[in-house]
């Protein structure tokens, strides 16, 4: 399957900035099953200086330096690439081999396998996902025994976040705690995200955050609008001799060829699609817009 994603992200300062310095992540990863044909990004006003390099994440980040005067800063960025479904299915399938269990993995991560080696960074809490409360961890356990698969019992974690939270849009931002994601039973797709990752990390699964976007179908008789589209968060667990397994709590489902990787990181603050340093004073208005066309099937 082939896409392309479109992804404007506009600010209008409410004063005159006089220099700034950005990263843009909205370049997306190459992988084994998702190939980057093409991308561009278009910078408004032009950029005194660009640099591109690929950080310890393995996401591309673009650094823009702007001199120029200017109350609005917007940045398109349209890429196109092509998922290998084929790969996709075969690495759904190959899940279903797995039967470690949770203590199977707290004893495999107590040696020195050099194959689990870089996974165990995802281990440990961030500014943005802190260990979970006693009980989250409780609530988390539910799904977890002893003689059960590890792929399994995340599956089962999976859908109860998807069964006893509610999608609301306005709720909370990026910094909303975990705590309160939980008390009250509702957010969106990166509150769910990094709720599941705290859950996870806590009783001692290494998991990432994964950001990008989900191909969206009209309801049937709608015109799918241009623009209207957003970016979507997941999340990713460990899973030893398998590697890394995505899980989509807000849809309740593995991840297939409707998902385009952005990247990835510890939580949210890697791979923002953009954060900067700006010389100006007053608030600033954020304006984006997403749209993801399928090209072909």
């Amino acid at each position: 399957m082939t896409y392309e994603i479109y992804h404007e992200t506009s600010f209008e300062y409410s004063n005159i900035v006089t220099f700034s310095h950005n990263l843009a992540r909205l370049k997306p990863t190459n992988s084994s099953i998702q190939k980057l044909i093409k991308y561009n990004l278009e910078i408004s006003p032009k950029a005194y200086e660009t640099n591109e390099f690929v950080d310890l994440f393995e996401n591309t980040n673009n650094y823009i330096l702007l001199r120029e005067p200017h109350k609005i800063l917007t940045l398109k960025a349209i890429s196109e690439v092509s998922l290998d479904t084929n790969m996709i299915q075969k690495k759904i399938n190959s899940y279903l081999n797995s039967q470690i269990t949770i203590s199977g993995l707290k004893e495999r991560f107590k040696s020195s396998n050099p194959n689990d080696i870089s996974a165990k960074l995802y281990l440990f809490p961030t500014s943005l996902i802190p260990y979970a409360s006693y009980e989250i961890m409780l609530y988390t356990l539910e799904s977890f025994h002893p003689s059960r698969s590890l792929l399994s019992s995340i599956n089962e974690f999976m859908g109860r976040i998807f069964e006893d939270f509610k999608f609301v849009s306005g709720f909370s931002d990026v910094t909303t705690p975990i705590d309160t994601i939980f008390r009250e039973k509702k957010g969106v797709c990166q509150d769910f995200a990094q709720f599941a990752i705290a859950a996870l990390r806590t009783i001692g699964i290494a998991t990432r955050y994964m950001s990008g976007y989900i191909r969206t179908i009209p309801a049937e008789g709608s015109e799918k609008l241009f623009g209207t589209d957003a970016s979507h968060a997941w999340f990713s667990a460990y899973i030893p001799d398998i590697g890394w397994v995505d899980f989509d709590p807000t849809n309740n489902k593995i991840p297939d060829q409707d998902y385009i990787l952005l990247g990835y990181g510890r939580d949210y603050h890697d791979i923002a699609p953009l954060k900067g340093v700006v010389q100006s004073s007053g608030k600033s208005k954020l304006d984006v817009k997403v749209n993801v066309q399928c090209l072909s099937e």
